[in-house]
């Protein structure tokens, strides 16, 4: 039997009509195009990536979680809905505004066959001057004043910007209007889910020429007029060795640490560990020191939930992502 350890995954690379090529900046091979999203860890049918470091070299995630069950995963590494990988990681490469767009819930009943909710977190790696994203609603904005503006052309008045800067963390629960802005590169963890529902898309065209489907019954349906939930903050000033959490949600518990120098650390029989290598290089080690893969921004490893002890040494910035 194949013994636990860190995996790495070859990168599901997606166009965008928003995207750019600043995640070139991670050492990823981007294909021709305007790259928007790098699926890191995916098991859904619309991007499954496959393992590329180990014995298990070649196999999707797909089919690890189907041989290898919750010994790897964990008791609670597993959707309860469609049996899948819970989460989906990625990373975003914004050179334009994407669609003002919201996410429905499980309950939701117009989700397609199979699929999740998205409740997702954003962690702001990096962030062009003056760079911001839509985040929520004003003040008072019911479904009939969202009807009014988007009849009349003026959702943005509706709407919420923010300004963004490298380190910020943005919880995301489903029903939260949204929008990443220009300039910003994000990492992302969300449930296993594909499904959005845009408001707006500026009147562009997409990468067929043509303008992009808006689902406007289905967003005013699922937006959450009174809040889910969203919660924004800074997350510096941690101290090397300190994790402090930067989402905490039904689906997943993200947290931020500083690895400055060795760091001892552990998975536990619940759940895998998601390591996103926010920025730095260094090393993770395990099996008693013996085995050790180097580290480096933008890199993303799923830890099985039977590793057990393993260590980071180096100069890192980390999110750490389990399920609760």
């Amino acid at each position: 039997m194949t013994q636990p350890y860190p995996l790495l995954f070859q990168p599901e690379m997606k166009e965008r009509i928003w995207g750019g090529r600043a995640l070139a900046q991670f050492g990823l091979k981007l294909p021709e195009g305007s790259i928007g999203e790098g699926w890191m860890i995916g098991d859904h049918p619309n991007g499954t990536t496959s393992i590329v470091n180990g014995p298990l070299a070649g196999i999707g995630l797909d089919a690890v979680r189907e041989q290898h069950g919750p010994e790897w995963f964990g008791t609670k590494g597993f959707s309860e809905r469609n049996g899948r990988f819970p989460l989906l990681i990625k990373l975003l490469d914004c050179n334009d505004d994407l669609s003002v767009q919201v996410h429905p819930t499980d309950s939701y009943e117009g989700l397609p066959h199979g699929e999740l909710g998205k409740t997702e977190m954003w962690y702001i790696l990096d962030a062009k001057p003056g760079a911001t994203i839509v985040y929520g609603l004003q003040d008072g904005i019911d479904r009939a004043d969202m009807e009014a503006a988007i009849a009349e052309g003026r959702i943005m008045d509706t709407l919420r910007v923010v300004p963004v800067e490298a380190g910020d963390a943005f919880y995301i629960p489903a029903g939260t209007v949204h929008a990443l802005c220009s300039g910003v590169v994000v990492a992302e963890i969300q449930q296993n889910s594909d499904t959005t529902y845009r408001l707006y898309d500026y009147d562009r065209p997409g990468l067929d020429g043509k303008l992009r489907e808006l689902h406007i019954e289905d967003s005013l349906n699922v937006i959450a007029y009174e809040g889910a939930g969203a919660q924004r903050m800074k997350t510096g000033g941690i101290q090397p060795g300190e994790w402090l959490t930067i989402a905490s949600s039904p689906y997943f518990i993200v947290e931020k640490g500083i690895v400055d120098g060795p760091l001892s650390l552990a998975t536990t029989p619940e759940s895998f560990v998601i390591l996103v290598v926010a920025d730095g290089d260094g090393t993770i080690r395990w099996n008693d020191g013996v085995d050790h893969l180097p580290l480096r921004s933008g890199q993303c490893l799923l830890l099985p939930a039977g590793l057990g002890e393993y260590a980071l040494d180096g100069t890192m910035t980390v999110l750490r992502s389990m399920v609760p």
